[in-house]
Order: C-alpha cells, then structure tokens, then sequence
C-alpha cells in the first residue's frame, strides 16, 4: 500500500505539491489581510479595503511565485525578473478572468454567487497551473 501510495506521489508529484502550494499561499495571503486589516488599516473604510485587497494580492503572487518556483516547477533560471515578471503577467490574466467570469455568471446568468466562486476558483487554479508550467516555468 505505502508502495503504490509512493508510486502515485512520484508521478503526480508536481500537481499534488502544487495544491499543497495553493493551500499555503491562501493560507498566507489571507493572513496578510488579516494582519494589516486588524493592524494598520480599516476594511470598512473602502479605500483602504480595495488597498487591502491589493495588499493580498501582493503577497499571494511573491509567495505564490517563490513557493512555485523552488518547489513546484524546481525552476534554475538565471533570469528571476523576468520570470517574475511572466508569472505575475500570468497571475494579472487570471485574476481579469476571475472578475469576468464571476460578473458572467452571477450577473448574467443568474448562477449562485457561491456556486460560481468555486467554479471560478477552480478555473483560475487550473489557469494559473497552465501558465506557470508552459508559459513561466518552461522546461528547455
């Protein structure tokens, strides 16, 4: 059993770590939000809550980008701004994906607002993988 546990890990290990990495950087970046929300800023004031949610975004993508970087895609390339610059390009798109997305289904189609947060979730995680691994994180 612990076998075909190991042999299952061993060929979908970059897909499970990657979810391992989402899970952590969810994690962090919502702690971040949580921190200067409870800190520094007022999440009832609505610039500072947009400036929160940039905030998070931030940090998401520089943990998110280090996280995929060293133990997802176990990137060597000598060019870490500009492939932190592809990766954080990639993470503008999906989040314009995001934002579309969600306003299509529960402003026009009249989906459930929390039905399609976990279906534009998922989407924008399976984006997100895509273009770290053919676009970012490229093997030569």
């Amino acid at each position: 059993m612990i076998e075909k546990c190991r042999a299952l890990y061993v060929k979908y290990e970059e897909i499970i770590v990657y979810l391992i990495v989402g899970v952590l950087n969810t994690i962090v970046s919502w702690a971040a939000w949580f921190l200067c929300a409870y800190t520094i800023l007022d999440a009832e004031i609505v610039w500072q809550n947009g400036t929160l949610s940039v905030i998070q975004w931030v940090v998401g993508v520089v943990f998110g980008y280090v996280m995929n970087r060293k133990y997802v895609f176990k990137s060597h390339e000598p060019g870490i701004a500009k492939e932190f610059l592809q990766f954080s390009g990639g993470r503008l798109a999906t989040l314009a994906l995001d934002a579309v997305m969600m306003i299509l289904l529960v402003n026009y189609l009249g989906v459930d607002k929390n039905i399609s947060r976990i279906l534009v979730a998922v989407l924008v995680m399976i984006g997100n993988y895509f273009i770290s691994k053919f676009l970012v994180f490229k093997k030569k």
